[in-house]
C-alpha cells in the first residue's frame, strides 16, 4: 500500500537516511526542513520550511497517512535555541497533524529523557529525569505528544540511544580524525564503562515498523538501541585499529580530566558538554525488550559495526565535511575547540 508520509528534518541525517528508505519503498514522500538537500533524492518533494509554523504546517500535512517528526536540536545548540525548536517545532508539528486529520505521527525523541539514570538496563517505565537544557526540551517535548496521544490521536514516540552511521559527523569526527592522523585516543579512566549506541539503519528499520504496525501497537513508547555493544575503550580501540597505525586508546585520570572539561565548557572552549562527560563515567544502556515483543523489532547491527561503518563513510567524504559550517547539523563535525591542542599528547 502506498503512503503518503511527510518527513520533518529531511536534510538532517535521521530524515535523510528515512525519506530515502520510503521512497524506495514506493511510498509518497514530502520532506520539510529549513535546509535544503545536501543530495537530489528521485522521486521524494523537498520543501524548504520551518516547523514552527502553524499555517504551513497543516498545509503540508494535508492528506497525508502519516508524519514522522525527525526535526529537531543538537546540545551544542544554545539554550534558547533548542527550547524553540525542539518544543515549539514539536508543539506546532502535533497542532499541524490534528487538524490535518494525520492518521499517525510518529515523534522521534531521545533516551536523553532519562538524564543520568543510575537503573541500567533502564526501561520505558523509567521516569524522565532531565538534567540540562536538551534533556529538558526532549522531556518537555514528549509531555506534549502525551496529551496529544490522550487527545486520540496516534502517535508512537519512539526513543533511541546516539545513533551512527553515513552521514554522521558531530563528535565522533574528533575520533576518526585523530585515528587517521595516527594518534592515539583519550578515556576517562579505564574506559570500561559499556555505552551503547545504535545504528541508523536499525533505527530506520523501527521507524518503517512502528508505520506498518496495527495501531494498539504503535500507540506506545519504545527505547531503541544496539542488542550487542561492547565497553568504550573497546569501541574507540576499533576505529584506532582500522586506522592501521598501531596505536591505542590511553587512560587519563578521571577527576583531573572532569575539571578541565567543565572549565572548558564554561569558557565555550570545548564542545563536550557536561552530560555527555558524566555519561563517559557510567555504564549508560537501555532495555529494549519492548520494542523486540511488541514490534518484532531486532538490530542488525552492533555499537562496534555502527562506528566502524561510519568511520569508512567519514573517510570517505572527509574533505567534503570539513567544508560544511561546523556544528551546526548531526553532518558536521563539531569544533573541537581547546581539545585540538591536546592532540600532540596522543
Amino acid at each position: 500500500m502506498v503512503l503518503r508520509i511527510v518527513v520533518t528534518g529531511s536534510a538532517g541525517m535521521l530524515g535523510g537516511n528515512l525519506a530515502r528508505r520510503l521512497v524506495l519503498e514506493g511510498h509518497d514522500v514530502l520532506g520539510v526542513d529549513l535546509r535544503p538537500l545536501p543530495e537530489p533524492l528521485p522521486g521524494m518533494r523537498h520543501r524548504l520550511a520551518d516547523v514552527r509554523d502553524l499555517p504551513l504546517m497543516t498545509d503540508a500535512m494535508a492528506g497525508a497517512d502519516a508524519v514522522v517528526h525527525c526535526a529537531g536540536a543538537l546540545p551544542s545548540y544554545p539554550a534558547e535555541q533548542i527550547h524553540d525548536l525542539i518544543v515549539n517545532g514539536t508543539h506546532t508539528v502535533l497542532e499541524a497533524g490534528r487538524r490535518a486529520g494525520v492518521a499517525r505521527l510518529v515523534h522521534i525523541s531521545s533516551t536523553a529523557v532519562y538524564g543520568l539514570p543510575k537503573l541500567v538496563p533502564t526501561p520505558e517505565e523509567h521516569p524522565r529525569e532531565p538534567v540540562d537544557p536538551y534533556t529538558r526540551a526532549k522531556a518537555e517535548a514528549e509531555e506534549l505528544a502525551d496529551k496529544y496521544r490522550a487527545g486520540g490521536m496516534c502517535l508512537p514516540i519512539l526513543r533511541p540511544k546516539t545513533f551512527l552511521g553515513p552521514g554522521r559527523m558531530g563528535l565522533f569526527a574528533m575520533l576518526f580524525e585523530w585515528a587517521e592522523e595516527g594518534r592515539g585516543f583519550p578515556v576517562l579512566g579505564r574506559g570500561d564503562v559499556r555505552i551503547q549506541m545504535f545504528a541508523v539503519e536499525d533505527l530506520v528499520d523501527a521507524v518503517v515498523s512502528v508505520l506498518e504496525a496495527p495501531e494498539d501497537v504503535a500507540n506506545d513508547t519504545y527505547n531503541l538501541a544496539a542488542a550487542e555493544f561492547g565497553t568504550l575503550r573497546e569501541d574507540f580501540q576499533a576505529v584506532l585499529d582500522a586506522a592501521g597505525h598501531g596505536r591505542r586508546v590511553v587512560s587519563i585520570p578521571a577527576a583531573p580530566a572532569l575539571a578541565g572539561l567543565r572549565l572548558l565548557e564554561r569558557t565555550r572552549l570545548s564542545p563536550v558538554y557536561g552530560r555527555l562527560v558524566h555519561k563517559l563515567l557510567a555504564d549508560s544502556y537501555v532495555s529494549i525488550d519492548k520494542a523486540r515483543e511488541r514490534l518484532g523489532f531486532q538490530p542488525k547491527l552492533s555499537n562496534r559495526d555502527a562506528i566502524l561503518r561510519t568511520y569508512a563513510w567519514w573517510r570517505e567524504h572527509r574533505a567534503a565535511g570539513s567544508a560544511r559550517g561546523a556544528g551546526q547539523t548531526s553532518r558536521d563535525a563539531w569544533r573541537q575547540g581547546a581539545l585540538s591542542l591536546a592532540k600532540v599528547f596522543f
